[in-house]
């Protein structure tokens, strides 16, 4: 399959289609979104992706990527305008698997917590709270988590505090996390941020 310019299968406000579109944004790649409905996924996609989750993207070689983090190393590697991909990559990898391993399923727990009774709303929020108390001290001495300035880091992290700031808004208003909440909203106000979440 050869195609004038990259599809990704994608979903709105699906935090890891979040940061692959932000990625490719960044990239200034010019991509066709197809937006999957997670209740009747098409024989197409499925073909493409058994596993049935997104993002997907296929490039204009046919080639098929199906992890986000895939789609945003991806997408820098053709065009890194504002070096995203910082020098320090371990240490920006080690931040980001804390964040997709850990932070992300005591996060599901939070939000679906009537589906997992076997602990309380509360506990699950306080499990996800160690990972919040890292990023406010990391964000202690810079604007950013690894620098002064936005890099893959942030990108790849921030729709996943966004999802969790939304559980329980009044609490993460009135949380401890001064540091994390001017990150976290700098970020959602970004053009950036507003482009990519554009409904199409």
């Amino acid at each position: 399959m050869i195609l004038i310019k990259p599809r990704l299968y994608t979903y709105r406000r699906c935090p890891y289609a979040i940061r692959s579109r932000l990625a490719l944004y960044q990239a200034k790649i010019a991509y066709e979104p197809i937006e999957i409905s997670l209740k009747h996924k098409s024989s197409e996609f499925l073909a493409l992706s058994p596993k049935g989750t997104v993002p997907v993207l296929v490039d204009t070689d046919g080639a098929v990527i199906e992890e986000s983090l895939e789609i945003m190393l991806w997408a820098l590697s053709q065009h890194d305008p504002e070096c995203w991909l910082l020098n320090d990559e371990n240490a920006s990898r080690k931040l980001i698997d804390e964040n997709d391993f850990n932070f992300k399923k005591n996060l599901d727990r939070y939000k679906y917590a009537d589906r997992f009774p076997e602990h309380s709303k509360e506990y699950y929020r306080s499990e996800c709270e160690i990972f919040l108390n890292l990023l406010n001290d990391k964000l202690q001495s810079n604007n950013y988590l690894m620098a002064e300035r936005i890099s893959l880091a942030d990108a790849a992290i921030f729709p996943f505090v966004r999802q969790f700031s939304l559980v329980d808004e009044d609490w993460f208003l009135n949380s401890k996390y001064q540091e994390l909440k001017k990150w976290l909203y700098n970020l959602i106000n970004t053009q950036m941020f507003q482009e990519v979440m554009r409904k199409h």
